[in-house]
């Protein structure tokens, strides 16, 4: 029987790990551990300066008081007797599209198991009042039942994202890159009770490199996006150029 690492940035009691945990606790091995409350946007932060608490739920989760990050680093490097196969991180409250994965504690805790060494699935349900989780959960089963090592590069994590309809309703599955967006909107200022100010951060910008081949063109035409990334973050094209340009000007 596989053993499944879940994990999530929208807390412990989330509808959309609720669902999948239980869809897939009838043919795996299921150990929850997710944040304590919202970390939504938490990226892959780790909490360095303090401990951290696990608290095991009445229905058998573990919730810790800090980040996506810190629940799967824990999970895998002390909490749990034996190692889980996959790491999978959602249902995701919302989608996680082009510029969204590089603050999503989703698409972070799917990194992390990643990093440790496993194989990793982040997965959002891509609405910003998700219905249909149940739809995302049958989404993953496809996805772990076709899943090989020779299907995915070992220092791959499969960013998913589910249009929120029923599944009948989907048109298939499509693998894509990332598409960009506008620039974030702007802060919107305020005053606390007392007077002082505060700012909430805007909403993300509209998509703007959206074009046939993208996670949002996939999503928009109904169907499942299957996204390949990556921590590389070198700009290898770019390597050649400023080789030349550090021994010539430095």
């Amino acid at each position: 029987m596989k053993r499944i690492l879940i994990s999530n940035d929208d807390g412990y009691m989330a509808a959309g790990l609720e669902c999948l945990a239980a869809h897939l606790a009838r043919t795996a091995e299921v150990t929850v551990v997710a944040p304590d409350r919202d970390r939504s946007g938490a990226s892959n932060s780790l909490t360095l300066l303090r401990p951290l608490r696990v608290t095991r739920a009445a229905n058998g989760f573990f919730f810790v008081d800090g980040t996506p990050t810190d629940c799967v680093h824990i999970a895998i490097t002390g909490l749990l007797e034996r190692e889980p196969d996959i790491v999978i991180a959602g249902i995701n409250h919302g989608g996680n599209l082009g510029d969204d994965v590089l603050y999503s504690g989703t698409v972070a805790a799917a990194m992390e198991g990643r990093f440790l060494g496993l194989p990793a699935i982040a997965v959002s349900l891509a609405s910003p009042n998700p219905v249909h989780f149940t739809t995302a959960a049958m989404v993953v089963e496809r996805l772990l039942a076709a899943l090989s090592p020779e299907s995915v590069p070992a220092d791959t994590v499969l960013n998913v994202n589910v249009p929120d309809v029923a599944f009948a309703g989907l048109r298939g599955f499509e693998a894509t890159r990332l598409g960009h967006r506008h620039k974030a909107e702007p802060v919107m200022p305020g005053r606390d009770p007392r007077g002082r100010p505060i700012y909430w951060v805007g909403p993300p910008g509209d998509a703007d490199d959206a074009g046939e081949g993208t996670d949002f063109h996939a999503l928009a035409a109904g169907y499942v996006s299957v996204t390949p990334i990556h921590a590389d973050l070198t700009r290898h094209s770019v390597l050649a150029s400023l080789q030349a340009w550090c021994r010539e000007r430095l």
